[in-house]
């Protein structure tokens, strides 16, 4: 007797949902019996590069990672229960040197093939089909076939199981948005809200005109790439060496702060030099026991816990991979042998005195210390009497960062990187942790690229890009919009235009997602941020009532399973691939169960 046909339907297909087919592929080479089941990718853009990594956007614009850093497939570290299946790392695959920050164009190429090669992987009896629309709904019993409602379609696809892959989402305005575009439109004025940079309409910023910003984070690079190169200015190099930006006269003057008041730091230019020392041995202040425990707990973990419970010994994980290279690397910057200092260290409680006074005590220079809240907040207590001065800190700031970053003197800079990696992994067990953490990890771990530096250092200097502190506060008044900032004290900076460039934050109460607001309102449980809350096992939804939906399941952004990430970088065991081969796994034993029992029936 032949199979009972079935149905999946994954909404979403790019990185994230193209992860998940790729682990469908890979698990059923084991599995026994014939397949009849029919794959529906429902994504209004093309499968593989979804909409944040199609291909179709401008070239101007590049990956945040190099190229060797950027994978889609298992390798030996990764710890799942389903096959490994190994496959070329970007820069194998695109034959180009591991280093490069590649353009997102190419990133969605080699989505594509990612999307191209699990189909063609899928065994006889599966038939993939895409549908270039918008999911709007989701309905059906518990324990029946469901029904997902497409844009533009009379009839529901009929699914056995779905899986919401939607990743990153647009979100209505909250209060203060919704209030500064009224008074936009009321005054004549430009708004953008929060957005993805690469689906703004920039037309409405004239040359010339002055624009605040709000935000330095990889949004704001995209935006300062976009409104300078792709207005038709270009780079040079002077005399010396020194990035010099030519402009096209076509730029607006971006005012540009936030709660920092400095952009993201620049990625790392060098790599580990194995022959200096071995790397620090993670984790070992913040592990599996450590996170047993912590949801061991009466209770269990919330997000209000964070600082009092888990962030003393994220602080003593980055510090012991700082210290462990400081002084295996560069023992004559230190007073202790690394034994020593290693057994006291641990004995000490985390951000204690003990511990404060055992650093200071054995890294006799301040810069060579470890200080976590000093790095979150570089310009705290720094004061320019001037907008000019302001300019000329700024600039020396970014230089300075340039060149740490690039210097593998400072290589304990690159082992807290590896600390983090470490850290982010373990804390996708606890679920939703809140935004700030995520704002850290980005600020310190996922900078822009060296090269988007010196090109914001050139724009600065050309007057293109001019900062306004720290601390950036925004007003709309006197038919204008106003910033101020706690670097310059008394001063303002007004403008006619506003663009807010950040992410929108995806919370279930704000998201535009209908189908995913729906879901909400039907009982589908929210995080204390918002999220999509679904079972740490497996990706199933989880209600407000405490069940699981049986034939439901969530991975993404949108979700408290956003792992590290819809790709990663090779051997590092990545938290996405774990929860993607969990999910395709269960996905596929739930569908074994009801073809049995179909066929019984």
């Amino acid at each position: 007797m032949s199979p009972v046909r079935q149905s999946l339907v994954i909404v979403g297909a790019g990185p994230r949902g193209t992860g998940i087919l790729e682990r469908i592929a890979a698990n059923s080479l084991d599995s026994e019996g014939e397949f009849a089941l029919d794959v529906h990718l429902v994504d209004p853009y093309p499968p593989g590069g979804g909409r944040i990594w199609r291909q179709e956007q401008s070239p101007l614009l590049w990956m945040n990672s190099q190229a060797q850093d950027v994978t889609m497939f298992t390798d030996e570290t990764v710890e799942v229960a389903g096959p490994v299946v190994p496959g070329p790392v970007l820069h194998e695959w695109a034959g180009i040197d591991g280093r490069t920050f590649a353009d997102r164009r190419r990133q969605g190429g080699y989505l594509r093939w990612v999307y191209e090669r699990a189909v063609a992987r899928l065994p006889e009896g599966v038939a993939v089909h895409h549908h270039a629309r918008r999911a709007l709904r989701v309905g059906g019993p518990r324990h029946g076939r469901q029904q997902v409602w497409l844009e533009g379609r009379a009839r529901p696809l009929l699914a056995d199981v779905v899986v919401l892959a939607q990743g990153h989402l647009d979100a209505e305005l909250d209060d203060e948005q919704q209030a500064l575009s009224a008074y936009a439109v009321r005054h004549g004025l430009v708004h953008l809200p929060p957005d993805f940079t690469a689906d703004t309409d920039l037309s409405a910023l004239a040359p010339g005109q002055d624009v605040l910003v709000r935000g330095f984070g990889l949004a704001f690079v995209d935006l300062m790439v976009l409104l300078t190169e792709g207005r038709g200015g270009r780079y040079e190099e002077d005399a010396r060496g020194e990035v010099v930006y030519l402009p096209s006269g076509r730029e607006p003057v971006l005012h540009v702060g936030s709660r920092r008041g400095v952009p993201y730091h620049s990625k790392l230019g060098y790599d580990w030099d194995a022959e200096a020392g071995e790397r620090p041995p993670l984790p070992r202040f913040l592990g599996p026991a450590q996170i047993d425990e912590l949801l061991a707990r009466d209770g269990g973990f919330g997000p209000d816990d964070f600082r009092r419970d888990v962030w003393p010994l994220i602080d003593k994980e980055l510090g012991y991979a700082h210290y462990h290279r400081l002084f295996t690397a560069h023992p004559e910057r230190t007073n202790l042998s690394w034994a020593v200092f290693e057994e006291k260290y641990a004995a000490a409680q985390p951000l204690g005195a003990e511990l404060r006074d055992l650093v200071a005590s054995a890294v006799p220079d301040p810069a060579d210390r470890l200080d976590l809240a000093a790095l979150d907040r570089p310009l705290d207590g720094v004061r320019h009497a001037s907008y000019e001065e302001l300019q000329e800190g700024l600039r020396g700031y970014i230089t300075a960062d340039l060149e740490r970053r690039h210097d593998p003197a400072h290589s304990p800079d690159l082992a807290v990187f590896l600390g983090l990696l470490s850290v982010y992994g373990q804390l996708t067990r606890l679920g939703d942790v809140g935004p700030w953490w995520h704002g850290f990890f980005s600020y310190l771990a996922s900078g822009p690229p060296g090269p988007r530096l010196r090109q914001l250092r050139a724009l600065s200097r050309a007057g293109v890009v001019k900062f306004v502190g720290a601390d950036m506060r925004v007003e709309a008044a006197d038919g204008v919009f106003r910033a101020t900032s706690a670097s310059v004290p008394g001063a303002r900076v007004e403008a006619r235009a506003l663009v807010e460039a950040r992410l929108p934050q995806p919370t279930l109460a704000r998201t535009r997602d209908v189908l995913l607001r729906e879901l909400h309102e039907e009982g589908a449980r929210a995080t204390a941020a918002g999220l999509l809350a679904v079972d740490s096992a497996d990706g199933r939804i989880l209600y407000r009532d405490g069940s699981t939906h049986p034939r439901r399941f969530a991975l993404g952004p949108h979700t408290d399973a956003r792992g590290a990430g819809a790709f990663t970088r090779p051997r590092t065991n990545s938290p996405s691939f774990r929860q993607n081969d969990a999910t395709a796994r269960a996905i596929l034993a739930l569908l074994r169960d009801l073809s049995c029992r179909a066929t019984a029936a």
